[in-house]
């Protein structure tokens, strides 16, 4: 499968990286901030990362954090995975936040998220007046694993 990635600024954006596997098990890919930024504690932005992006049908983006940042600056991705469609042809942006103490910097080409596309399948949505039994039933929050 291929992913068509276009760079929205050609020009000027040659020196960064298109995004790419770190290893050759990773499952996500790089995302990088186009521009540099900063974030206070308890900031939060829509990263940009210069490009958009062509995903094929029957399947979607997931947006996630980067485990490093997390651990050591606590920064993250609100709303993950976000979920790119495969009908989007705009710019991929990544909503970030900073839960630590410190102000945070990303400088332009510095690695924010990571990028994993993943099958999906659509449902035919049909009411029903009821749903078979299961042996959880209707037990919610903190159900499963006690007696």
């Amino acid at each position: 499968m291929q992913l068509k990635i276009k760079r929205l600024s050609p020009e000027s954006d040659h020196d960064l990286a298109l995004p790419g596997y770190a290893t050759d098990h990773s499952s996500g890919m790089d995302l990088r901030c186009s521009e540099d930024v900063s974030f206070q504690s308890g900031e939060y932005k829509l990263v940009p990362t210069g490009i958009a992006i062509e995903i094929p049908e029957g399947f979607e983006g997931q947006v996630r954090p980067r485990s490093g940042l997390a651990l050591k600056h606590g920064v993250t991705c609100l709303n993950t995975p976000g979920t790119i469609d495969a009908d989007y042809r705009g710019e991929l942006k990544v909503l970030m936040i900073n839960h630590g103490k410190a102000t945070i910097e990303f400088k332009r080409g510095e690695r924010i998220a990571q990028l994993i596309i993943a099958k999906y399948e659509r449902v035919d949505v049909i009411e029903a007046t009821e749903l078979e039994d299961s042996s959880r039933g209707a037990g919610g929050f903190g159900h499963t694993g006690t007696k």
